[in-house]
């Protein structure tokens, strides 16, 4: 059994080469107002094949630090994004 933290978040950017950075959202309860709270953290997480692109739902797992901010690994894509759809419009001459 791993005691490897596992997170699911969005690919926030795709810029570096080999590395992405995944928003993870956690909710929690406030403990005096009972009012539920979404809390964001950003990771850097190691992509070896840059599979990953911005928009799409990864799941991330903590490993030893890779760089002086990488501490996790991209396991794989659990939901692709989608593409919105693109109307050209054709000029009349």
């Amino acid at each position: 059994m791993s005691k490897r933290r596992s997170f699911t978040g969005e690919v926030v950017s795709d810029k570096m080469q080999k590395t992405i950075i995944v928003r993870v959202m956690q909710m929690s309860k406030h403990p005096k107002y009972g009012r539920i709270v979404k809390k964001y953290n950003k990771f850097k997480a190691h992509d070896e094949k840059n599979t990953a692109r911005t928009g799409d739902v990864v799941k991330i797992e903590e490993t030893r630090p890779l760089s002086k901010d990488k501490r996790f690994r991209f396991i794989g894509v659990v939901r692709k994004a989608e593409i919105p759809h693109v109307n050209i419009k054709e000029q009349a001459e």
